[in-house]
């Protein structure tokens, strides 16, 4: 199995949404995210990793704000609220959910 960024660009340039998702499996899912101008995500309910494909900004990950950039992997526990702030126009992400409801242990 393989899917480009190219191709995930694509599919999301296709959805109404600002994510798609490309791949299931058992608790695996990937998906490629791309806000538009403001990140409205919530917390999710399992753990999640994000993969920056492209752009910088700025990452909320509970109490804590970094840096990223194209390349960086992100990590958000289950319940935890995130978001990226002040992103470039060409911000697009892999995010990548996994495991029980709740996160794991």
């Amino acid at each position: 199995m393989q899917i480009s960024v190219n191709q995930a660009l694509e599919s999301l340039n296709n959805s109404p949404k600002p994510f798609v998702e490309l791949f299931q499996h058992g608790t695996l899912s990937v998906e490629m995210y791309k806000p538009h101008e403001k990140d409205h995500q919530q917390p999710h309910t399992r753990d999640e990793v994000y993969v920056v494909v492209a752009g910088s900004g700025d990452f909320k990950n509970g109490d804590i704000t970094t840096k990223f950039q194209q390349g960086d992997f992100l990590f958000v526990p289950a319940g935890v609220e995130h978001r990226f702030e002040n992103f470039t126009p060409d911000f697009a992400t892999w995010v990548i959910f996994y495991g029980v409801e709740g996160g794991e242990k």
